[in-house]
């Protein structure tokens, strides 16, 4: 790898970073519903969300949901809501329920993580889609929202995707999104008695705004017909705004 070079320097001739004088610590995210067209994201709240998201993840009854998370599946529902309602009260990681606006049932999970306002760095993880979210247009503008909400609104530079490295779905989708690969950490953790390599990608604030205009383009109404497929697709519009050159 070619190591980065700078046009800066300190007094002593030594490259440096640009500067950020101006920089200020960024909002930590208040819990707040995020709302969008085919879906919204709600603060989990286990006595609203419990029953709608163990009935969802009770679809996939293979337990494929919870391969590369550090936990699940879960041996039942009380253990589900247990873990539900622990997590529910933690500031960091910041958990949302995904809920399906035309049923208004909760169907999916998310959230905010390693949330580091004065360096304008925050995570997005703990991403575990049901069977009634995976590959909707709901599950890419849950992303969406949660993307703007922490580039746009509350002016973070750097939002974070990682996954096992051997979820090749997780690395897709992030690739899709428009999120750049960075690295891989090597024996980084030990979830579930197993090794795990943890894939690095990012979005930075210079980047968010072709990536914004692709999404929205792609998430438009008029971009689906009567049934609901798209007319065009992601990498379309990517390649349109800029977010994705033509041969990427």
């Amino acid at each position: 790898m070619e190591r980065p070079t700078s046009p800066h320097q300190n007094a002593l001739g030594q490259p440096v970073g640009a500067s950020l004088s101006d920089w200020t610590p960024r909002p930590f995210p208040a819990r707040e519903t995020m709302q969008g067209r085919t879906c919204r994201l709600e603060p989990l709240d286990p006595a609203r969300h419990a029953d709608d998201l163990i009935a969802a993840f009770a679809r996939d009854a293979e337990g494929r949901t919870w391969t590369y998370l550090p936990y699940g599946p879960f041996e039942s529902a009380d253990a589900h809501r247990a873990w539900l309602r622990e997590i529910s009260s933690q500031r960091d990681p910041q958990f949302y329920a995904i809920v399906d606006e035309a049923t208004g049932r909760a169907i999916g999970q998310a959230s905010y993580l390693r949330i580091d306002p004065a360096n304008g760095a925050i995570e997005v993880g703990h991403l575990a889609f049901s069977p009634l979210l995976q590959q909707t247009t709901a599950a890419t503008e849950a992303m969406y929202l949660m993307m703007r909400r922490a580039l746009e609104e509350y002016g973070y530079r750097r939002y974070e995707w990682k996954c096992d490295s051997l979820n090749g779905p997780s690395w897709s989708a992030a690739e899709r999104l428009g999120f750049t690969f960075e690295g891989i950490f090597r024996q980084a953790t030990v979830p579930k008695q197993r090794n795990r390599d943890t894939t690095w990608l990012s979005i930075l604030d210079g980047e968010w705004p072709a990536i914004r205009d692709a999404l929205e383009g792609w998430l438009a109404p008029e971009n689906f017909d009567a049934e609901g497929r798209q007319r065009r697709s992601l990498l379309d519009f990517q390649r349109e705004t800029g977010a994705r050159s033509t041969d990427g």
